[in-house]
């Protein structure tokens, strides 16, 4: 037992010296300690409030009414479909029928990039109307 807690006292020496020195408070080669630097942060007020949000170049920003044409295709998840990189989600008065695999449709709707889909791919695309078929 006696060899048990001289090695628990040995690791948490061990452990306690390797983190010495590491504040800036110990100075082990007998001069002053020297505190770190700190430099200037900036204050919350100093950043302009209401900056736009960033959009992919190519896409339009969320929310905007906006066209998507093309072939649907089936995403990797079941009952997923998509128009090139839009996840096309039925608006009010669109059923999923209307936006059948395979069919060629222009559909007009709103990008919804914050929106939680269960598809694993796909920027959400919420349709609210179908233009063409």
């Amino acid at each position: 037992m006696g060899i048990r807690r001289a090695l628990v006292v040995l690791v948490a020496a061990a452990l306690l010296g390797g983190c010495a020195g590491t504040d800036g408070t110990d100075d082990s080669s007998g001069g002053d300690a020297v505190a770190p630097s700190s430099s200037p942060s900036a204050s919350p007020s100093s950043f302009p409030e209401n900056l736009p949000t960033p959009t992919p170049s190519g896409q339009p920003p969320a929310g905007a009414s906006t066209e998507v044409s093309g072939t649907v295709v089936e995403g990797v998840e079941s009952g997923c479909r998509l128009i090139d990189q839009y996840l096309l989600l039925p608006g009010p008065g669109i059923s999923r029928d209307d936006l059948r695999i395979g069919a060629t449709l222009t559909v007009r709707g709103r990008v919804e990039r914050g929106m939680m889909t269960t598809c694993q791919q796909g920027t959400p695309f919420v349709v609210t109307e179908i233009v063409s078929r």
